[in-house]
């Protein structure tokens, strides 16, 4: 039986960046859905947070939600859930906003970069139940 990706929702209204993340965590071994807005990720985590294993989100997004916004509601619904920020302009606010044992990336970042605090933010979580 083949191992299933681990799918991580990426929260990024830049296409460039979206494209980058996403490759980068496939060529991790991540499957990955991307959303544009905080709105739509809110949603997602609400329809479906047992099916994500972490949460990558730029802080300034489209619409009324910032991505510190998306974070909060995810770790309402799974307080385990990893988060990795992701901001060219709001890294000095991360310790007011931030989620605990969260990661920031700042803009501009290497690829790996995502993959590697992804990894190290999973490895620190309790595996999830098996069904």
């Amino acid at each position: 039986m083949e191992n299933p990706r681990l799918l991580i929702l990426v929260v990024e209204d830049d296409y460039y960046v979206k494209e980058m993340v996403q490759e980068a965590l496939s060529d991790g071994g991540f499957e990955s859905e991307i959303v544009a807005s905080g709105e739509e990720a809110v949603t997602l985590l609400k329809d479906k947070h047992d099916k994500y294993r972490a949460v990558v989100t730029d802080i300034n997004l489209q619409g009324q939600l910032t991505g510190w916004d998306v974070a909060t509601g995810a770790r309402e619904l799974n307080p385990d859930m990893p988060v990795v920020y992701m901001t060219g302009a709001a890294a000095e606010d991360w310790s007011a906003h931030g989620v605990p044992n969260s990661v920031l990336l700042q803009k501009p970042f290497a690829p790996a970069q995502v993959v590697t605090a992804v990894s190290q933010l999973l490895n620190q979580v309790p595996p999830a139940p098996h069904e």
